[in-house]
């Protein structure tokens, strides 16, 4: 039956939500992107860091999320070794549904707010991290949320997450 389960989240009860826990952030509507290089004039215009989002799964069974800037490199054969997984595929539609409330081409980091379970593991590359700004997509790819660093951070925290910080710009060598 989970596959069949709503989200407790959409985008305005996402938005509504930071809100009411002082997240500042900046929405910026816009057609639909369902991929980094269709978005790119679109980004172009706002400011911070533009991400790439990958909802994966082990071969153990683990569920990923990696988020990366929209320019960084990831090798999904050598990146296992790097987060600390085993061997490395993209999870289906049902699974990214049922764990983080998105379809495709929507997968996001703000997800996380419908993973209480904390079924996924977060890994954030090193680039964002040290972002000032980050962008990434309210539940839905028509759509772009820029936050502050402290305000991402912040939304981590309140969520009981604690990232994998990996420099995917050093570990692409």
């Amino acid at each position: 039956m989970t596959e069949h389960k709503t989200p407790s989240f959409d985008r305005a009860r996402l938005l509504a939500w930071m809100a009411d826990n002082g997240i500042a952030q900046t929405t910026h509507d816009h057609p639909a992107v369902f991929r980094v290089e269709e978005g790119l004039e679109l980004k172009a215009a706002m400011p911070g860091a533009h991400t790439k989002n990958l909802f994966l799964k082990d071969k153990k069974g683990r569920l990923w999320l990696i988020s990366a800037r929209q320019d960084t490199v990831i090798d999904l054969k050598r990146a296992d070794r790097w987060i600390g997984s085993a061997r490395l595929s993209f999870g289906n539609e049902a699974l990214l549904w049922e764990t983080l409330g998105v379809r495709p081409g929507s997968v996001t980091a703000l997800g996380l707010i419908n993973d209480p379970d904390h079924r996924v593991t977060f890994v954030l590359d090193q680039a964002l991290w040290d972002a000032a700004v980050v962008n990434f997509h309210p539940l839905t790819n028509t759509a772009t949320a820029a936050l502050t660093q402290a305000d991402f951070r912040r939304f981590l925290t309140l969520l009981g997450r604690e990232p994998v910080v990996v420099d995917f710009g050093q570990s692409a060598g």
